[in-house]
């Protein structure tokens, strides 16, 4: 990490003996819009977090699944990705139960207005198909953490549909919705349909919130 140089005027610009640049104060400028970036704006567009309850042990305790997210604030919007591979976890016989594995809560997150801003929209995009479990697959989110597998989301509190899938998923498939999670919820995925209970060997998604 570069050190900060004594000497230089506030809020101007210098490059150290290394050759690395340092804002110290100032911002940089489009000449064109007059729009500044500042030194906070671009340390949030190389340090992006991830969310910070992560996901369910319901959930990543499935063999080969894989939970992975990350948030970045960029100008006034807050940009939350999720990453899903359901392999491993399961599906049950009964429409609208929370899919995951037995062992404890099967959410995929919970979503803040600290760290994810406001929610405005969602959108989920499905880059391998599901296969195996269930595979009209729906996303809602609840105030506990702790629904596990087979839970029935009838069964939370203050549920949400946030994306409602309708029929089977495919890939490249991409659904949106203004029905967000309210402040502090979980996001679980759910069987969308009645069906019979197993592993799902495929199904990859891209969960996106926008926020402000």
């Amino acid at each position: 990490m570069a050190t900060t140089e004594a000497g230089h005027a506030p809020n101007r610009s210098y490059r150290d003996q290394d050759g690395n640049i340092h804002l110290n104060g100032s911002s940089i400028y489009a000449d064109e819009s007059g729009a500044a970036v500042s030194a906070t704006e671009l340390a949030n567009l190389a340090a992006a977090q991830s969310i910070a309850s992560g996901a369910g042990v319901g959930f990543t305790a499935g063999v080969g699944a894989v939970y992975k997210s990350s948030i970045q604030k960029v100008g006034d919007l807050f940009i939350t990705r999720i990453l899903i591979d359901l392999t491993g976890t399961a599906s049950s016989t009964t429409d609208l139960d929370v899919i995951g594995v037995a062992g404890g809560g099967c959410h995929i997150g919970q979503i803040t207005a600290a760290q994810n801003g406001t929610v405005y929209g969602i959108r989920m995009t499905c880059l391998e198909a599901p296969a195996g479990g269930v595979t009209d697959i729906d996303l809602y989110s609840a105030d506990e953490s702790t629904l596990a597998f087979v839970s029935a989301i009838s069964a939370a509190t203050g549920e949400v549909a946030l994306i409602t899938a309708g029929g089977a998923w495919a890939a490249t498939t991409t659904r949106g919705n203004t029905d967000v999670p309210v402040a502090n919820q979980y996001l679980y995925l759910l069987g969308g349909a009645a069906g019979t209970a197993a592993a799902y060997t495929a199904g990859k998604f891209l969960i996106e919130l926008f926020g402000y």
